[in-house]
């Protein structure tokens, strides 16, 4: 299925981007407080305008 080498570099991989998106994240913290205030208002939005389509597709079927 997969040699030894490709999963050694699929192991090293998934260790250094996850590492990688982790350092940004808490490096970009502070940043993301001033400027993305209240984002949880339009996931909700977002969420129950998916919920809206699926309600409505299994009504009309």
């Amino acid at each position: 299925m997969f040699s030894k080498g490709q999963l050694i570099f699929a192991i090293l991989f998934i260790i250094a981007f996850t590492g990688l998106i982790t350092y940004t994240y808490f490096r970009d913290k502070q940043i993301h407080k001033i400027y993305y205030k209240k984002t949880y208002i339009i996931l909700l939005i977002f969420i129950l305008f998916i919920a809206t389509i699926a309600i409505y597709s299994n009504l009309f079927r």
